[in-house]
């Protein structure tokens, strides 16, 4: 089984550059330009910068970058939808870093979090004797964000009884504070968050059709991911690096085979799932190498339904790793490159790429009829040229 190359990480996400190096051990290393060491270092990435967290370049996450880019220079309400893990906040944080409201405040609020009883005081404070235990005057998280961002994340498990209320900020923006006939006037612009399925809750009555119609102004979706294959590499270079520095361990390089297995699950807890087994890898690591973190539990579980058994791993180049690579991928695709389930799709390229690719490695189809019916008529005739002895 072959490696994968490393990424390295930078804020642009149009400018993301490869760089990679060739291991003698058969697997890739993460490349620096300090001499002594070849762990890629990102120490100077910004934290201030509109996409800070937000790694990789596939198509799935530039599509969904787009909308962001489109969305954030206005105040409208946007509904950032998506699996648990998928990152969410980092989402609505590029939107308010991206908005002219920038430089006002960013308040967040997990509504699962909060008990019932309080969630209210939290949203919209409360006045010194609204209720017992209230001793002082409380500010709540909508004034707090007066001028800026409020960022309700899991808003699905926001109670019934209070969507109406916040149903009228959102409409008015305006709203009163438990316990006071004042009106308070405010200019927030809301992002909320949820991985539930909003559209079926308002269908069984938990949640207000007229609160998510008003939600749902720019809808985005965050793609899972195992629809984002190509950023896996780039996402543990990422994660491997942090955590390197925090625990002062040197990762040279990465085995195939715990490559191998990060690529071939398909992360049932997405990024969050991602950077703890990284957390777990860089803690038992030794001399350098990255171990593979994945319980052999794992290798029997329905998430892992697509993973191929791997190879045991061989010392070759970039070129020999790069070839199996492909390989592995046609066969398990059935040797079909097109479609959204095809190799192509699947290697993060576009088709023409990997067939040019394919005929530069020497890579043919086999010569089986049913093979050969699964190809367009297009690439049978990309695909004829000899096998090299």
């Amino acid at each position: 089984m072959a490696a994968f190359p490393i990424f390295s990480t930078g804020k642009d996400h149009s400018q993301l550059q490869q760089q990679h190096t060739e291991s003698r051990h058969g697997a890739e290393e993460i490349e620096t330009g300090d001499e002594g060491t070849r762990v890629q270092s990102d120490e100077h990435i910004q934290d201030e910068a509109a996409f800070s967290g937000i790694i990789g370049s596939s198509s799935a996450l530039k599509s969904m970058l787009a909308d962001v880019e489109r969305v954030a220079p206005t105040d409208s309400t946007v509904l950032v939808q998506g699996e648990t893990g998928t990152g969410k906040e980092l989402v609505a944080r590029a939107i308010h870093n991206l908005s002219s409201r920038r430089t006002s405040p960013f308040v967040k609020v997990n509504c699962a979090a909060i008990p019932l009883d309080l969630l209210e005081s939290e949203l919209f404070g409360h006045e010194k004797g609204a209720f017992t235990g209230a001793i002082a005057q409380k500010i709540g998280r909508f004034e707090m964000a007066d001028t800026g961002t409020l960022f309700l994340d899991e808003i699905g498990d926001l109670p019934l009884a209070l969507q109406p209320k916040l149903l009228r900020v959102l409409q008015e923006q305006e709203f009163e504070r438990l316990g006071s006939g004042r009106t308070h006037r405010i200019s927030v612009r809301l992002i909320a968050a949820t991985h539930r399925d909003l559209i079926e809750m308002v269908a069984r009555k938990g949640f207000r059709s007229d609160l998510y119609y008003r939600l749902n102004v720019f809808p985005i979706e965050l793609p899972p991911l195992r629809e984002r294959c190509a950023d896996i590499p780039q996402l543990i270079s990422h994660f491997v690096n942090g955590f390197s520095r925090r625990m002062r361990k040197s990762i040279r390089y990465i085995p195939p085979e715990t490559m191998a297995a990060f690529t071939s699950y398909t992360w049932p807890g997405n990024i969050r799932e991602l950077q703890n087994l990284i957390e777990r890898a860089v803690i038992r690591s030794n001399d350098g190498v990255l171990p593979n973190p994945m319980p052999p539990a794992f290798e029997g579980t329905p998430a892992s339904s697509h993973k191929a058994t791997p190879p045991s791993p061989t010392v070759g180049t970039l070129t020999d790793s790069t070839r199996s690579l492909i390989l592995r991928t046609l066969e398990n695709t059935g040797w079909v490159i097109g479609g959204p389930d095809g190799a192509a799709a699947r290697l993060g390229l576009p088709r023409t790429s990997l067939i040019s690719k394919m005929k530069k490695l020497g890579i043919s189809r086999p010569r089986s009829a049913d093979v050969t019916n699964l190809l367009s008529e297009e690439e049978q005739t990309e695909l004829q040229w000899q096998s090299p002895k």
